[in-house]
């Protein structure tokens, strides 16, 4: 999903029967045109009035039932009695709602002139609260430009929030190298945020491999050769191994139609296969726009999959190799996807310990500003932990066990401009997730929607 994907969402306005129409139906108007330009589908209902038969607010719901949306805007444009606003939102009470005031204008002379916003709103926020809505309150303030940009926040976390119901993640095996921090609570998963992971053996993996296209895997052979730069000639089998494991791969995601991936590294595919998977995720990548982390990491999916919804990027994630007092050196031992790479795919034919050679990634990260987030479990309750940085190149370092010349890893310094401690205090996994830019007003209002305590740096 790109950032200007099309996202449906409801939208009605209100204002009181004695207030002049055109003053309602102008402003409603222009807020629905903004979210459009947006990005937002509108699923439009006219503005309702309190009229006392209750006709209009009959005649909304109606309208807004026309085709399914994921949140709904409440724009409030003037004093209206509660009543006909709950009898318009009550069928869409288990939807977000977005309770907007909006503001009054000054006329030609200068006068400021209200139609009395915010005594509609002011008066709806306690009872949507007692009612239990699922709202956010949210008001232009007198003589500012109206806040599109934190509305926009909102309905994006709420259409990811609703994107996740019935998600399904695809992971072969589990809990790979034992690790602790990769087990998850199902029931908490599936109750609280809709999203399943499925699991099945690397065995079905491995009778893929069995049955291929043979012009598929020569085709996608030579695409690799063209599209990445290698830093030294593979051994004969290495690029076939990697575009056979991606067919076999891409084979169960199209045919389970996974949302994310994750799989067995090191006791899977690394142990068995004899080989790296590296390169088989980076053509995944190149080939699919699906999020994928090593290693069985369940909330590293989850949170991918949020942060994709939200941002519209492709997430990654990388992790922790060092810190420095205000600083982390964060990276990946394997593969990131190309849209956070400067310039051309790189790949290094390389080995590490035990394992045969595989196709590193060891392309350059795009540097800039960067929210770095990750799901967790605590007590029984979700947790999201996450932070800003700059992320700059690192200086040149290695990774011990690689066969030499050892690789410079795909890493970023993360920058915080503070003292690291606290945020190691907080510290969730060694994964986090990586999105460019500011995502944080996002994240918080998904987490808002959803329950999650969110702890930020």
């Amino acid at each position: 999903m790109s950032k200007a994907a099309r996202l449906r969402i409801g939208f009605v306005g209100f204002g009181e029967v004695n207030t002049p129409r055109e003053f309602i139906d102008e402003r409603c108007q222009a807020v629905a045109d903004e979210l459009g330009r947006r990005g937002f589908d509108l699923v439009y209902s006219a503005p309702v009035s309190d009229d006392p038969q209750g006709e209009e607010a009959r005649r909304a719901v109606q309208e807004l039932e026309r085709e399914p949306f994921a949140a709904l805007v409440v724009c409030i444009a003037g004093w209206i009695p509660s009543w006909a606003v709950f009898q318009v939102i009550e069928p869409f009470r288990h939807k977000p709602i977005l309770l907007w005031g909006q503001s009054g204008w000054r006329n030609p002379e200068g006068r400021f002139v209200t139609t009395a916003d915010q005594a509609g709103s002011s008066a709806l926020r306690l009872p949507m609260q007692e009612m239990q809505y699922n709202y956010k309150y949210l008001v232009n303030f007198k003589d500012e430009e109206p806040r599109f940009d934190e509305a926009e926040d909102w309905l994006r976390a709420a259409l990811a929030a609703a994107k996740l119901q019935n998600c399904l993640i695809g992971m072969s095996g589990y809990r790979d190298m034992r690790l602790f921090g990769t087990l998850y609570n199902g029931n908490l998963l599936k109750g609280q945020l809709g999203v399943e992971i499925e699991h099945f053996d690397l065995l079905e993996i491995s009778h893929n491999l069995e049955n291929l296209d043979q012009a598929e895997l020569q085709r996608l052979c030579a695409q690799v050769r063209q599209d990445w730069d290698f830093v030294r000639e593979p051994q004969p089998g290495t690029i076939e191994n990697s575009v056979r494991l991606y067919l076999a791969f891409r084979q169960k995601i199209e045919e389970r139609q996974y949302a994310a991936f994750s799989y067995c590294d090191v006791d899977g595919v690394k142990k068995l296969l004899r080989f790296a998977p590296a390169g088989a995720l980076t053509l995944l990548h190149q080939e699919m726009c699906l999020p994928t982390v090593p290693e069985n990491d369940s909330y590293g999916a989850v949170t991918q999959l949020i942060m994709q919804y939200m941002s519209g990027q492709l997430c990654a994630y990388l992790e922790f190799y060092e810190f420095g007092r205000q600083y982390a050196l964060m990276g990946v031992p394997d593969y990131v996807p190309a849209n956070i790479v400067e310039g051309r795919i790189k790949v290094m034919p390389n080995a590490f310990g035990s394992f045969g050679e595989g196709l590193l990634n060891v392309s350059k990260l795009k540097g800039g500003e960067v929210t770095l987030a990750r799901l967790a479990e605590s007590g029984g309750a979700f947790i999201m932990h996450a932070a800003t940085a700059q992320a700059v190149q690192p200086e040149a370092w290695e990774e011990a066990g690689w066969a030499p010349p050892a690789p410079q890893l795909p890493s970023l310094q993360m920058n915080f401009g503070k003292d690291v401690e606290p945020f190691l205090q907080e510290i969730m996994a060694q994964h986090y997730i990586l999105s460019y830019g500011n995502n944080l007003g996002m994240l918080t209002e998904f987490c808002r929607i959803k329950n999650i305590e969110l702890r930020v740096f």
